[in-house]
């Protein structure tokens, strides 16, 4: 039995979320069928962790058991004139057998894209959330920081979550601007549900001024999530890189 890694991008409005679901088109559920069409085995595919509806990603990493002496180097092409056009295996490899795409997961960064111009954009609409009210990017880098280390994210987590605990740890925050283009930028050690996307929203606030910077620590610590900001569309969030 071979332990297959697998590199995935793939762009998720065609999609109900990477999870597999009955009855709902999913990019876990379409990659185990093109498995399956191409081994002639049945496997669970098992992800790094699961994006939202309509969420991106660029290095998603997700593996799987294979019994068959399927050469390697053939998965990808064998897998991709199997799949949507919206999923790309990027790479394959066999890895240890106890390379697991989740547990051993150390770090992982995702990166929400706000289309700051007037009119926002029609070609890239899929993967960016237009704001047209001007933002103040320093503000918002300046009241990033305070969630940089170990914390209590209660007041970032969408009601639904399955986690029993909210303490995560962020190793870097960062917000940039190029042009009209604002990248909110988050590396940690996992992710609440909807939490990238709250943040984003809380951030906006910072950035049109109805909050100040220090005030996001505030929130942190209020450990509420009726303190924070919107829950941002799923369209500006990018599953960027998972480290092991």
């Amino acid at each position: 039995m071979r332990n297959i890694k697998l590199t995935i991008e793939y762009d998720g409005k065609d999609f109900n979320g990477w999870q597999k679901q009955p009855n709902k088109l999913n990019i876990q559920g379409e990659i185990e069928r093109a498995i399956e069409i191409i081994t002639g085995e049945k496997v669970e595919l098992i992800g790094s962790g699961r994006t939202d509806a309509g969420v991106n990603a660029l290095n998603q990493v997700a593996n799987f058991k294979l019994e068959k002496d399927f050469p390697i180097d053939k998965i990808p092409i064998a897998l991709n004139s199997n799949l949507k056009q919206s999923i790309r295996i990027k790479s394959a490899e066999e890895v240890d057998e106890k390379f697991h795409s989740r547990y051993t997961c150390k770090k992982k960064t995702y990166e929400y894209t706000i289309n700051n111009s007037k009119y926002g954009t029609a070609i890239y609409r899929n993967m960016q959330f237009h704001y047209p009210i001007k933002l103040n990017e320093n503000k918002m880098n300046e009241a990033i920081k305070y969630l940089i280390g170990e914390h209590d994210f209660k007041s970032f987590k969408a009601s639904g979550t399955s986690s029993k605990s909210s303490v995560r740890i962020i190793y870097n925050a960062e917000v940039v601007r190029k042009d009209d283009i604002i990248k909110i930028r988050l590396t940690g050690n996992g992710f609440l549900y909807n939490m990238v996307r709250i943040i984003a929203g809380t951030l906006i606030e910072v950035g049109e001024g109805k909050i100040k910077p220090i005030e996001v620590k505030n929130i942190l610590e209020a450990k509420d999530r009726l303190k924070a900001g919107k829950t941002l569309s799923p369209q500006g969030l990018c599953l960027l890189n998972v480290e092991y």
